[in-house]
């Protein structure tokens, strides 16, 4: 238990952005999610935010809640949002001045219209307003871009260790108690981030069994034996933004010894570059799938059309993979999802059971492919409803928006208004679509499939398709991002990484 019993603020904007396509995170988006304000965020028992407030009860901190917002990943907030949210957030600390400490659960690959680093921002305005001996703490995404400016002016910052994420409440409760020791006086953290020009997609980026992240993590979280290591964390970039300086590699917290934490962080992020080619993925086109597909007995057959994850900040109203399940004639059930607002409101004027044509697809985010027009059998309609049973938000209730299933031949589309994160198949069972009866199932996502679908599956094929969240970052055209960077550079001679440490605030 603590000596005294510390008040410690909570808050920040947990959200995920795409520089190449998908939709504006605004203010709506944030409210159809997670946005929680003052004492509201005390009903929060589940996520980051549920293991910060666990833990400061056990060792009898106070906690001084101040603004949460979370959203599905999207575009860059807005201008607006962003100023509003970061507005209330600063608001609010004023307000409660004076905290013993701040927790700031972020999530690392933030984009905002004018800022390209929101969390280095947040951080930055924290620490200017508590001053230089406050503790912040943070807590990232394992997807975070760590930059100078988050290393410069956190205390520590401790990233989630699980992909798919299952440890955001354990994380939570990680850096409440790191920060409680700060404050007792039992640790000085310093902290180094080693980064090198990896921009790889998260379809090997696992952290169980084989995958080549899983061997990079494990070794990252043996580190945390050695005698002064408080932390170790293992980072994948989101690649999908379009910044400076961005890598992926190893962020360690040490106690005041920033030599070794900047000396581990160097041997992770070259332990990751000796990876590199390993977590590029092998990719076929739908058509190439397809057919794959069609010489194994039985389903289902997974096809990964991960270049419109909604997850991953697309508009999820890609038709690349259902044009071509319809163009190859599988006669054989198959189960694809496809926002498209319009769509599913003529199904809903429709009703079940009836014959429609509709133009469906790449209307929200059109630069990725063409409509098309499709006749199909309106067999199920949806308010959109589903209740997700794990992950960031488990027992949240969702909504996919009106939402219909229209079969087109064998092909069962689900048609919904909003995009949603995909944590299993919460969307498919929702609307009655079983995919253990189905020969093909199409799955948005880069590593979430694995849940549903990993003991069921007759194969998981990784499609290249156009889209804003591919699988492969070989032919995206950066233009902040500057090459030699891999997979553009499959050799960069004399590479080593660069290392990003301080102490905490720098004019501590």
């Amino acid at each position: 238990m603590t000596e005294r019993k510390y008040r410690v603020a909570i808050g920040g904007i947990l959200v995920e952005c795409n520089h190449f396509g998908g939709l504006p995170n605004d203010m709506a988006r944030f409210e159809q999610y997670e946005l929680f304000r003052g004492d509201d965020m005390r009903q929060m028992t589940t996520s980051v935010v549920g293991g910060m407030l666990a833990a400061l009860g056990d060792r009898g901190g106070a906690a001084v809640p101040l603004i949460y917002a979370s959203a599905c990943a999207g575009g860059p907030v807005t201008g607006h949002c962003y100023r509003q949210l970061r507005g209330e957030l600063l608001e609010r600390l004023a307000r409660s001045l004076p905290v013993d400490g701040v927790l700031m659960p972020l999530h690392g690959a933030a984009l905002a219209e004018d800022v390209d680093d929101p969390d280095g921002d947040m951080i930055h305005a924290v620490r200017d307003m508590v001053g230089p001996d406050v503790p912040v703490v943070a807590t990232l995404d394992l997807h975070a871009n760590v930059t100078a400016e988050m290393v410069a002016y956190a205390d520590a910052l401790l990233a989630w260790e699980t992909y798919p994420h299952v440890d955001q409440y354990s994380t939570g409760r990680r850096a409440t108690n790191l920060l409680l020791d700060i404050l007792e006086g039992r640790c000085r953290p310093t902290m180094a981030m080693g980064k090198v020009p990896v921009i790889t997609s998260a379809i090997n980026g696992g952290t169980e069994g084989d995958d080549p992240f899983a061997d990079l993590m494990r070794f990252t979280k043996s580190l945390e034996q050695q005698p002064g290591v408080l932390s170790t964390s293992l980072i994948l970039i989101h690649p999908y933004m379009d910044v400076p300086d961005m890598g992926s590699g190893g962020l360690v917290v040490t106690d005041d010894d920033v030599d070794t934490a900047a000396a581990l962080a160097h041997d992770i992020a070259m332990r990751y570059w000796q990876r590199r080619h390993d977590l590029e993925p092998e990719v076929w086109t739908p058509e190439e799938a397809i057919a794959e597909g069609l010489t194994i007995e039985g389903g289902p057959v997974i096809l990964v059309e991960t270049a419109d994850c909604s997850g991953g900040g697309a508009a999820g109203d890609s038709i690349a993979s259902l044009a071509a399940l319809v163009d190859s004639r599988v006669n054989e059930l198959s189960l694809v999802p496809v926002v498209d607002p319009e769509a599913a409101q003529a199904c809903h004027a429709a009703g079940e059971d009836v014959e429609i044509t509709v133009a469906l697809g790449h209307k929200l985010d059109p630069q990725w492919g063409p409509t098309r027009t499709f006749t199909g059998r309106v067999v199920r309609l949806s308010d959109g409803y589903f209740t997700y049973t794990g992950g960031q938000w488990e027992g949240l209730r969702a909504a996919m928006g009106q939402s219909a299933v229209l079969a087109i031949g064998s092909v069962h589309v689900l048609i919904t208004t909003y995009g949603t994160y995909d944590w299993a198949d919460e969307q498919f069972q929702s609307v009655g679509l079983d995919a253990s009866t189905a020969r093909f199932v199409v799955a948005k996502n880069p590593m979430n499939y694995r849940q549903p679908y990993g003991d069921i599956a007759r194969e998981m094929i990784i499609l290249d398709t156009p889209g804003p969240t591919p699988a492969t970052l070989r032919h995206v055209k950066f233009k902040s991002l500057r090459r030699p960077y891999f997979p553009a550079d499959p050799e960069i001679p004399g590479l080593q990484p660069t290392v990003l440490s301080g102490r905490g605030n720098p004019v501590r």
